[in-house]
């Protein structure tokens, strides 16, 4: 089993505590009277760093939330008051991917940037990458901050970097081919599309040196079904990992694949609270994921109100690793729940009995209002000699597991648009 830094990753949890308590003191008394962020909440809420003797006190500071810093970019342009040097420091441009409301700017340090390099080091050496593996980036590298990190990663561990920017997916494909490639960095949705377009153009990717897919970008590949729709079609094991622009590579998937995804504890505490109260909630509880950053003093997160919903276990894993596990990986967000013909759901729920049916491709659910009821509908494109009866098969499999009906209906192949980045597959149209 490789680890990254196996003193680290073998802490007893004890002294795993202890380190991250030693580092966010450190990172207290950095922020305190140099970052006005959060100099500016610590105050307000009658906080002084220098009051933090336990790990337990974390809960004493306020939460943070994404709309307070791009309100805070938007009255102090361009960046914002979360920066904790001068401007001149910073190295690094990226920003959120803006799926969800206004982008995030976020700037690093030449210190933090080499953090962000130390945490996909975890991500890459947990599933199995090392010196000698060739590593491809199926990613256009713009300010989204996607795939950038896992450059610096590769660098760490000594491995190939292989970008793929600047190409079509056939000649990416053929890049890897040419290049012996190893192993692949893209969103879950890409590996299927790519999978796709090899299909349409009779490349056989099973005969590639891939073995191992690695993917991050939007929640997937700790979906069962999923992973072994990837797994399947590459011939290779599928990774999970989870992280933000504005949070850092906080998760990954180890060897040892336990249904779950590793947080990196040296680098990060989390919290899970229920989100409605803020209220902690028992382990093994599904709650929103609440996380403190602690290697990235320029630009610091804590105590941040993620909107991932996620399980935590904190039981020792058969890699050996001690870090705490996100059960199931991010199960969700929470604030994508909708009530459809009363009943509670989340999109994941409905795309995990999606991709149970190996004839769908690409699809498209759209929650509306009718006659003072929310409906669901559910566009899919089938493959060719799909049978005629699966969109019934479709709409019962969701009744049976979720206790509404929707509307499923078959589109004609390439009328959906494909995704490299995060997919945005559900809509609500109000």
């Amino acid at each position: 089993m490789l680890y990254f830094d196996p003193k680290t990753e073998t802490l007893a949890r004890e002294q795993l505590r202890q380190l991250q308590l030693e580092k966010l003191q450190t990172l207290l008394r950095e922020v305190w009277g140099r970052n006005a962020f959060y100099t500016r909440k610590f105050r307000a809420s009658g906080f002084a760093p220098g009051d933090l003797r336990t790990l337990e006190q974390l809960k004493e500071l306020p939460f943070t939330r994404k709309q307070e810093l791009v309100q805070d970019q938007s009255e102090r342009p361009p960046f914002g008051s979360n920066l904790t040097y001068p401007l001149e420091c910073y190295v690094r441009y990226h920003q959120t991917s803006g799926t969800t409301g206004a982008p995030l700017r976020v700037v690093d340090t030449t210190e933090s940037w080499e953090w962000w390099a130390k945490c996909w080091g975890y991500v890459l050496t947990g599933a199995g990458l090392c010196a000698g593996d060739r590593l491809f980036a199926a990613f256009s590298f713009g300010p989204f901050i996607g795939f950038w990190a896992a450059v610096e990663g590769a660098r760490k561990i000594g491995a190939m970097m292989i970008p793929g920017g600047g190409r079509d997916s056939l000649q990416r494909l053929e890049l890897m081919r040419d290049t012996g490639t190893t192993a692949v960095c893209c969103t879950p949705t890409y590996a299927l599309r790519l999978l796709e377009v090899a299909g349409e153009n009779h490349f056989d990717v099973r005969t590639l040196n891939v073995r191992a897919t690695i993917h991050a970008g939007e929640p997937g590949a700790s979906v069962p079904e999923t992973k072994q729709r990837i797994q399947m079609g590459w011939g290779a094991k599928c990774y999970d990992h989870a992280g933000a622009s504005e949070v850092g590579a906080h998760s990954f998937e180890c060897q040892a694949q336990p249904g779950g995804i590793h947080l990196i504890e040296s680098e990060f505490i989390a919290e899970v609270v229920d989100r409605n109260t803020g209220e902690p909630v028992a382990p093994g509880e599904m709650g929103e994921l609440v996380i403190t950053n602690l290697g990235r003093a320029g630009f610091p997160i804590l105590r941040y109100r993620t909107g991932d919903l996620v399980r935590l276990n904190v039981e020792p894993c058969e890699c050996g690793r001690t870090f705490a596990r996100f059960q199931g990986g991010v199960l969700g967000r929470a604030d994508d729940m909708v009530t459809v013909r009363g009943v509670n759901v989340y999109p994941m729920a409905v795309e995990s009995l999606l991709v149970h049916f190996q004839e769908v491709g690409e699809y498209r659910i759209t929650v509306h209002r009718m006659r003072e009821m929310d409906e669901m509908d559910i566009e899919v494109e089938l493959a060719d000699g799909a049978d005629p009866a699966l969109p019934d098969a479709i709409a019962q499999s969701i009744y049976a597991a979720l206790s509404f009906r929707p509307n499923v209906r078959v589109i004609e192949r390439g009328t959906l648009p494909r995704f490299e980045l995060k997919a945005r597959r559900f809509f609500v149209k109000k």
